[in-house]
């Protein structure tokens, strides 16, 4: 994803989903990090297979999200330097976050994503290239879908649980494949328009400050391949956790 503005097409219905089963939490212990730390408040767990679509940008919010929580997405990787500095600053705030990957990520930077999942994060996908969906043809968006789910087995040995589109560019074909196959499609609540090259940290800084006052906590789109975010990451989280926000971290059972 490089635009929360780019893209958007609004999928019709509002999704039925809340979950067949219930959303479940369980409190996360925060282990080896001192008492000023972020931290992780507690575990979103979600029913693998049900489906979905979360984000009050395109769709409902999350369900079992309350006022003044929020989800920390990363988008695009994982890629060398960029995506371990990343899991880096997550780790020295005991912070849990779920990572969209690409397919071509994955099958190049196999051992980068495999760390993410070993560190107790999340992990999506987010199309194979990046591609703008609704520009190709319904075959060509399915055969897009299918060599990032095998991408995404192949380093990970199941299937994959949830779906990001490319600049939340939702497409009716690949909306209702993933509703076929139980992926739950995650859209977002705030983002900090953090692709731009020229970002500093106090830029970003700001642009998550004001995110949060308007909407008052959600799901956060940021990048892990940007090298401004991944600078920045220690910062945000100590934005986060200065304006009262609890981390709540989304993963999948089953």
């Amino acid at each position: 994803m490089r635009g929360e503005e780019m893209g958007l097409l609004h999928y019709g219905a509002k999704c039925a989903l809340i979950m067949s089963a219930v959303l479940l939490s369980m409190p996360v212990l925060a282990a080896d990090c001192g008492p000023d730390a972020l931290g992780t408040s507690r575990t979103l767990l979600l029913k693998r297979g049900t489906g979905g679509a979360f984000g009050s940008l395109q769709h409902a919010a999350l369900p079992g999200l309350a006022p003044g929580e929020v989800v920390l997405t990363f988008d695009d990787g994982p890629v060398p330097a960029l995506t371990p500095q990343v899991l880096d600053a997550l780790k020295a705030e005991c912070a849990k976050a779920t990572f969209f990957m690409t397919g071509s990520n994955l099958d190049t930077h196999g051992e980068i994503a495999k760390r993410v999942t070993e560190e107790g994060h999340s992990a999506g996908i987010h199309s194979y290239s990046h591609p703008q969906l609704g520009t190709l043809s319904a075959a060509a968006q399915l055969d897009d879908l299918s060599h990032t789910q095998a991408a995404y087995q192949r380093v990970f040995g199941v299937p994959a649980p949830s779906y990001r589109f490319p600049f939340l560019g939702e497409t009716p074909v690949l909306m209702a494949a993933l509703a076929k196959d139980g992926v739950t499609v995650f859209s977002i609540d705030l983002g900090i328009t953090d692709w731009q090259p020229a970002d500093t940290t106090a830029i970003l800084a700001d642009r998550l400050s004001k995110a949060l006052d308007e909407k008052g906590g959600g799901i956060i789109l940021m990048h892990d391949a940007n090298p401004p975010t991944a600078a920045a990451i220690p910062t945000l989280l100590r934005v986060i956790k200065q304006k009262g926000y609890r981390l709540v971290h989304v993963a999948w059972e089953g």
